[in-house]
C-alpha cells in the first residue's frame, strides 16, 4: 500500500465531507471552522448521519467523545451504534445531538475544586475543528470536557480560546501594516517527542517502572552515553520494525509523523511531527504518546515517556516550536533576508520578547511537574531559569535599535566547503543554542523546557496568551499614533531596551549564566513548589481573566490540580522504594550474605583467610542496616505527610525526597557489591542496552 493511500485513510476529512455533505452543509461546516459560526440542528444531523456512515465503513461499531482531562492522559467512553425502536427492532443511529454533546460522569476527574464528589454531571461538546477518527473499531470525536456551569475541565478548551485570543491581537497589528485580506492566524506547533524503548520483560520486572514510570534505584552502569554513539546512530532491526509499525499507525489516524531518529542516550529516540495548527498538534501528540506505548507492547518493548526514567543519562523532553501563521500562509516569525527593514516582523518579535520576560514564571510554571524538575537544569536540558536566545544576527539587531545605531543585514552566507563534488550550502542566520529554553532557530521559537510526557496544551495557552496581551498593547499604542513611523520606531527601541535582560545567547548550563541570570532579576524557579504559585500572582491571573482564557476559579482550581498531582506523585514514589526494599532488596542482600557466611564456615579450616568473603559480607550487612533504617525513615515520613495540598506539595520536596535519595544512594552502593544472580531486578546495563 503507497504510503498517500495510508495517511488519513482512517480519517473524517474535508475530502470525506465533500463526498458526503450537501455543499450547503459543507459551507456552513467550513463557517464554523473560519468564523467560529454556529452549527445550526439540522447541519449537525446531516454531518453527524454521514460521519456514522463513513465509520461503519470503516469498521466502526461504537463511538466516543475523546477528551483531555486535566489527568494529563486522555479519556474516552464508548457507546454502539445499536439502538431500538418502539417495537423493539434493533436499528442503527448516531444524532447531531449525539454528535454535539455527550455526558461523562465528571465526579472522578481532577477538578481542583470546581466541583464537588457528589456532583457528577459535566458535558463533552464536540470540537468541529478537530477531525474525527475511527481507531480500534472506534468513531472518535475529539471534544471539549466542561462541568455543568460550564467551567473547563479539560486541556482543549483553554487552548481554543488562546488560539481565538492571539488571532484577534495579530490582526489588530496586521490591519496597521495593510494587511486587509487576512481573516484569521493561527498558532502553529510542531512538537518533538523523544522517549525510551526497552525490552518489556525487563520493564515487567520493575515494579518502580510500572508505578512510577521511572526507576527509583540502579547504579551507574559501566558505560552510558559517554561514547555519545548512539546519537542519530544506526537504528537497531527490531527498533526499525517498531518505528515503522508507529508510523503506519500515526499515518492512519491523520498524525503526520515526519521524523525518527536515535536520541543521546542508549535506547533513548525521538519522533516529530509536521507543523499543524496547536489544536490539531495536542491532539495528534496526545495520539502519538498513546500509539508509542501501544504499538511499542506489540513488538515486545516498553515506551517510557517519562522525563527522567535513568539516573545519570540524558532525560526526555518535547521541544514546542511555535510560530504565528496567516490563513494564507505567511509567517509572521519569519525575518526574511533583511530583517531590519521588516517592520512588522519586528514588532512580533519584540512583542514575544516583552511576554517572555513579563510572564517568564507563568512559562516556567507550565511544564511544571514532579518528572520535569528531574530533568530541567540537569545539563541535558535547559536550566529553571527563562531566556530567549535570538542567535547573532538578531541579537546585533535588537543591539542597534536599542543604540539607535545603523545594522547592516547579513543575510545567509553560502559555506565553500572546500570540495568541488559537494554543494555550497547556505548558512542560516543563527546558530542554534541546545541550552535555551527559548530558542529562535529562522522562523520559530523552540520552546525546550516541555516534558516528554506532558500535554504542549499549558505551555501553549500560556505563549498564545502572552502574545495576544502584548499585542494589543502595541495595537493600542499604534492605532492612535499620529506619526505612525516615529511612534512604531519610539515603541521598540523602549521595549527592546526595557526587556533585553531576557535576551542570553550563550551556554545555559554554565554556573556563570544562572549568577548573571540572578542579577539581571530573572527568576530560577528550581521546583515545581516554587512554579506553581505562578499561576496564583495577580498579574497572571489578570493576563488569564482579561484575555477570556480562565475564569479566576478555573486558574486556582488548575493550581489545586497541579499541587495535588505533584505530592501524589512523589508519595507513590515513596511508598514503592519502601516496598521495594522491604520485599525485594532487603531479603536479596540477606540471601547473600547468607551465602557468604556459608562460605567464610565452609573454608575456615583451611588456610585460605577468606578475606574477599569476610570484607563483603560485613560491607553488605553494614549497608543492609543502613538501608533498614532508611527504609523505617522513609516509611515513617510517609506517614507524617500533611494534608493539606500546599503543606503536602512543600513538604515532599524538603523531605520525601530528601529521604529517597539517601535510601537509594544506599541500595545502588548494594547493587555493585551484590553478585547479580541475587539482585532482584534488571540493573541499568541490562535495562539501557537491551534493545
Amino acid at each position: 500500500m503507497k504510503l498517500t493511500d495510508i495517511y488519513d485513510s482512517m480519517v473524517f476529512d474535508e475530502v470525506s465531507m465533500l463526498k458526503r455533505l450537501t455543499t450547503e452543509a459543507f459551507m456552513s461546516w467550513r463557517r464554523c471552522v473560519d468564523t467560529g459560526e454556529t452549527l445550526d440542528p439540522e447541519t449537525a444531523e446531516e454531518i453527524a448521519e454521514a460521519m456514522k456512515k463513513w465509520a461503519l465503513e470503516h469498521g466502526a461499531t461504537h463511538y466516543t467523545h475523546w477528551f483531555q482531562p486535566m489527568t494529563g492522559a486522555t479519556a474516552e467512553k464508548h457507546d454502539s451504534f445499536l439502538d431500538t425502536d418502539p417495537t423493539g427492532k434493533v436499528m442503527v443511529k448516531f444524532s447531531g445531538k449525539e454528535l454535539i454533546k455527550g455526558e461523562p460522569d465528571a465526579s472522578s476527574f481532577p477538578s481542583g475544586g470546581l466541583r464537588s464528589t457528589f456532583e457528577a454531571r459535566g458535558y463533552t461538546a464536540w470540537d468541529p475543528t478537530s477531525y474525527a477518527f475511527v481507531k480500534e473499531h472506534s468513531l472518535y470525536i475529539p471534544t471539549i470536557f466542561c462541568s455543568y456551569s460550564g467551567q473547563a475541565l479539560d486541556q482543549k478548551m483553554p487552548l481554543l480560546r488562546s488560539m481565538e485570543a492571539v488571532s484577534k491581537s495579530a490582526i489588530r497589528i496586521l490591519r496597521l501594516f495593510g494587511d486587509t485580506e487576512t481573516q484569521r492566524v493561527t498558532a502553529q506547533v510542531g512538537p518533538e517527542q523523544e522517549y525510551f524503548l526497552i525490552d518489556r520483560k525487563l520493564y515487567n520486572a520493575r515494579r518502580d517502572l510500572k508505578l512510577a514510570g521511572r526507576t527509583l534505584f540502579g547504579a551507574k552502569p559501566p558505560r552510558g552515553q559517554e561514547m555519545e554513539d548512539h546519537y542519530f546512530g544506526m537504528i537497531k532491526p527490531r527498533v526499525a520494525e517498531f518505528m515503522q509499525d508507529l508510523d503506519e499507525e500515526l499515518w492512519k489516524v491523520g498524525v503526520p509523523s515526519k521524523t525518527k531518529h536515535n536520541e543521546v542516550a542508549p535506547s533513548q529516540h525521538e519522533m516529530a511531527a509536521i507543523y499543524s495548527d496547536v489544536n490539531t498538534a495536542c491532539d495528534h501528540n496526545q495520539l502519538a504518546m498513546e500509539m508509542l506505548k501501544k504499538v511499542a507492547e506489540r513488538h515486545g518493548f516498553a515506551a517510557l515517556i517519562h522525563e527522567k526514567p535513568f539516573d545519570g543519562v540524558n532525560g526526555s523532553g518535547k521541544h514546542d516550536n511555535w510560530s504565528l501563521s496567516t490563513d494564507g500562509g505567511k509567517n509572521l516569525l519569519k525575518p526574511g533576508s533583511t530583517p531590519s527593514q521588516n517592520m512588522q516582523f519586528l514588532v512580533f518579535l519584540a512583542a514575544f520578547i516583552k511576554g517572555v520576560d513579563e510572564y517568564q514564571g507563568l512559562l516556567r510554571a507550565s511544564v511544571a511537574s514532579s518528572a520535569n524538575d528531574h530533568r530541567l537544569g540537569a545539563q541535558e536540558a535547559p536550566p529553571a531559569v527563562i531566556s530567549v536566545f535570538l542567535g547573532a544576527e538578531l541579537t546585533g539587531l535588537v543591539k542597534s535599535i536599542i543604540e539607535g545605531s545603523v545594522h547592516e543585514d547579513h543575510g545567509k552566507k553560502i559555506m565553500d566547503l572546500g570540495v568541488e563534488v559537494l554543494p555550497n550550502i547556505r548558512q542560516d542566520n543563527t546558530d542554534r543554542n541546545r541550552t535555551s529554553p527559548m530558542a529562535f532557530t529562522g522562523n520559530k521559537f523552540e520552546f525546550r523546557m516541555v516534558g516528554s510526557s506532558d500535554s504542549i496544551s499549558s505551555p501553549n495557552v500560556v505563549l498564545n496568551t502572552m502574545m495576544a496581551e502584548e499585542l494589543d498593547q502595541f495595537a493600542d499604542i499604534l492605532e492612535n499614533a499620529e506619526d505612525f513611523q516615529a511612534t512604531l520606531a519610539e515603541l521598540l527601541k523602549k521595549t527592546f531596551t526595557d526587556h533585553q535582560r531576557i535576551i542570553f545567547d550563550g551556554n545555559g548550563y554554565s554556573d556563570e549564566w544562572i549568577e548573571e541570570a540572578e542579577k539581571r532579576g530573572l527568576l530560577n524557579l528550581k521546583t515545581t513548589p516554587d512554579a506553581l504559585p505562578q499561576y496564583l500572582d495577580q498579574k497572571n491571573k489578570d493576563l488569564l481573566t482579561s484575555h477570556g482564557i480562565f475564569m479566576e476559579d478555573e486558574i486556582e482550581a488548575r493550581y489545586n490540580v497541579y499541587a495535588e498531582k505533584y505530592a501524589q506523585e512523589i508519595r507513590i514514589e515513596a511508598s514503592c522504594m519502601t516496598d521495594m526494599i522491604s520485599k525485594e532488596i532487603l531479603p536479596a542482600v540477606s540471601g547473600y550474605a547468607a551465602e557468604l557466611a556459608q562460605r567464610v564456615q565452609a573454608m575456615s579450616g583451611l588456610r585460605t583467610a577468606c578475606r574477599y568473603e569476610k570484607k563483603q559480607c560485613a560491607e553488605i550487612s553494614e549497608l543492609a542496616d543502613q538501608l533498614m533504617d532508611a527504609g523505617d525513615a522513609l516509611e515513617a515520613a510517609i506517614a507524617a505527610m500533611p494534608e493539606g495540598t500546599d503543606e503536602a506539595m512543600i513538604y515532599c520536596r524538603d523531605v520525601l525526597l530528601k529521604d529517597m535519595t539517601d535510601a537509594r544512594a544506599i541500595a545502588d552502593q548494594l547493587e555493585v557489591k551484590v553478585d547479580e544472580k541475587y539482585w532482584p531486578f534488571p540493573t541499568y546495563s541490562e535495562l539501557l542496552f537491551s534493545e
